[in-house]
């Protein structure tokens, strides 16, 4: 009996033996065969470390993929304390190198923690400094790779570019706007280490970062560096209060060119005030526009049909009363009878006084509003105004009359230009835009911006009356000092009393200048400002055209816009320089071409008596006692 019992259980230990014998087999199987990779991950991430490494931030181009934001490859320190053997050593040469404080330095080289990225004495290392402590092989000291944002141009375009912090994330302009495409994804050096962080014989992994999506820009840089060059005069010439440009492409909305000043170098932005970082006055400031607003009154008459700028006059005493209110021309004694291409030409206000009146509010309003006035364009910039416009019911007889003739209603300079660009592209109303594309770092377009409609303001007929109606105003009205033989370019000054606490201030004013080259086909739509100008003439057509003139200049040369026929005769007056056209003298004897060439200044090089070559060439406009050139053999 005993000796059955204990067979028996000796088979029932032996078959519980085997099953856990049996289990343990297949626990090693689905371990090493089924679980492995699980496994092993799990055990490589107990045992990794990572140094991270930076992507480069996205650059940012011009039009022709000039970059304006770029990037320095840097170096930064990073320690992991559990590898460090010899602390106190380590804590007294780092403090040395980076010249910082012993008791600084042991915050970050004795702290708890795996790995210890020493900010901000250890970021972003020059070149020096960085070779320092690479030759000094410390256990559990590294150098990782770090980007730094660089605007190779500075200041230029500021305030649309913006700038970043010092994690390389955008803060401001484009920069913070478009900081999901331009931040790229980090990489790191992975190498493995036990639990107490001593380094294991294992090989380390590169994972290579991904850099940031590039954004192009709709800016040239030469009709951008023109500006800021100019905006710089302004500064220099008439101290103002601020100034500000941009040119747009009236067929597309795109912007050409764009600033201001005060501005600031992104490279440095730490030294600027707030108030000066986040005003990007283009698309921001509101102001009265003055008489640079009489081109959206006068195109609303046109395309009313109340006024035929040829045939109809108005007479201008000096002076009209509206409601017991006085409103004066610029002119004492008033311009007397003329034709409202005129009213134009002279910016007479009691004409434009009579244009609203005859329009009536209703009408006058309704075309505001659809120039785009009293709302954002939706141009891809942060920080956009939207202006203010009168409600239709406060607008009294008084209103109408002072907003015919810009004063009263506050608009933003890319409102303007906006609007005025419909008036002289046809009648459409664009959406401005100033990023052109976004492309990964193959080239390959990820995103295009397309031109957007916002809708029809006037006819093609009333916008062709338009063009040549702001050529007369450059040709023989205030806009005289921006007029270039050649070229058509049509404009409109304006000169614009300011308002503080509801009081006109005395003295104060915004002086611009809207323009159109060649009005006859419009390529560019540029406007320039200048907020409170010291030391000159209170009036526009003396102080921005003949700036305007230079920018528009370098308009023509950098869009490669062709020499015009038929342009409107300037109106020549006595401190005018006269110009000429350059007659052919190739293959004449000296004699003849000197007689020839009498209202010009002549160079002579090489010997000889017959002309071989000339510069300039025949047919260009040269001004009154210009050089001429003449290649002799």
């Amino acid at each position: 009996m005993f000796t059955k019992l204990t067979n028996k259980r000796i088979k029932v230990v032996f078959v519980l033996m085997t099953l856990i014998f049996i289990i343990i087999v297949f626990k090693v199987l689905w371990i090493e065969v089924i679980d492995y990779n699980k496994l092993s991950k799990y055990a490589e991430s107990l045992w990794s470390r990572e140094l991270p490494v930076e992507a480069d931030r996205g650059k940012i181009t011009d039009r022709n993929g000039v970059v304006l934001a770029d990037n320095l490859t840097t170096t930064s320190l990073v320690l992991i304390p559990n590898q460090i053997k010899n602390k106190k050593e380590v804590t007294e040469k780092l403090s040395s190198i980076l010249n910082v404080s012993y008791e600084q330095m042991k915050s970050h080289v004795y702290k708890n923690t795996s790995i210890e990225r020493v900010h901000p004495e250890g970021r972003r290392l020059p070149f020096e400094i960085a070779d320092k402590i690479s030759n000094l092989n410390l256990d559990g000291v590294y150098l990782v790779k770090e980007s730094k944002r660089y605007y190779p141009y500075g200041n230029l375009l500021s305030h649309s570019i913006g700038y970043v912090g010092i994690d390389n994330q955008g803060l401001s302009g484009l920069e913070l706007q478009y900081d999901k495409y331009l931040t790229g994804t980090k990489g790191a050096i992975k190498y493995y280490s036990d639990a107490k962080g001593n380094k294991l014989n294992k090989s380390e992994v590169y994972i290579p970062p991904t850099n940031g999506m590039n954004i192009n820009l709709t800016i040239d840089i030469n009709i951008q560096r023109s500006i800021e060059r100019e905006l710089d005069n302004i500064v220099d010439m008439f101290t103002p209060d601020n100034a500000l440009a941009i040119v747009m492409n009236p067929k597309t909305g795109e912007i050409l060119g764009m600033g201001s000043r005060p501005d600031y170098n992104p490279n440095n932005y730490k030294d600027y005030s707030q108030e000066i970082l986040s005003r990007n006055l283009p698309i921001w400031s509101s102001y009265e526009p003055g008489s640079t607003f009489k081109i959206i009154t006068m195109a609303s008459s046109v395309e009313e049909k109340i006024v035929d700028l040829d045939k109809d006059h108005f007479y201008d005493s000096g002076s009209v009363k509206v409601d017991g209110s006085t409103l004066r021309c610029w002119k004492a004694g008033g311009h007397g009878d003329q034709t409202f291409l005129q009213v134009l030409q002279n910016s007479c206000n009691p004409g434009f006084v009579k244009l609203g009146q005859t329009l009536g509010k209703d009408r006058l309003f309704n075309y505001i509003r659809k120039f785009g006035f009293g709302s954002k364009t939706g141009i891809d910039l942060n920080g956009e105004a939207t202006g203010i416009i009168f409600d239709l019911d406060r607008v009294g007889n008084v209103e109408l009359a002072t907003t015919a003739f810009g004063q009263g209603v506050s608009v933003t300079p890319i409102q303007q230009v906006s609007a005025v660009s419909s008036v002289v592209n046809g009648g459409y109303l664009y959406r401005p835009y100033i990023v052109k594309s976004i492309t990964d770092n193959t080239n390959t377009i990820l995103y295009e911006n397309k031109t957007k409609l916002i809708r029809n303001t006037i006819s093609s007929n009333t916008s062709m009356i338009m063009r040549r109606a702001l050529e007369y105003v450059v040709a023989k009205g205030g806009g005289k000092s921006a007029y270039i033989e050649g070229y058509r370019i049509g404009g409109k000054t304006g000169t614009a009393q300011k308002v503080e606490n509801g009081r006109y201030l005395v003295g104060n004013y915004i002086m611009s200048f809207m323009s159109v080259v060649p009005s006859n086909d419009p390529e560019a739509v540029f406007y320039l400002a200048i907020d409170n100008p010291k030391n000159t003439a209170l009036l526009s057509s003396y102080t921005t055209t003949p700036i305007a003139r230079r920018i528009l200049l370098d308009i023509i040369e950098a869009l490669g816009i062709e020499k015009q026929e038929k342009e409107v005769e300037k109106d020549y007056e006595w401190n005018d320089r006269v110009t000429y056209k350059v007659p052919n003298v190739i293959g004449m004897n000296v004699k003849d071409a000197k007689k020839e060439l009498f209202n010009f200044t002549i160079e002579y090089s090489g010997s000889g008596e017959k002309v071989l070559e000339q510069s300039p060439e025949a047919g260009q406009l040269q001004e009154d006692k210009g050089v001429v050139k003449l290649m002799l053999g």
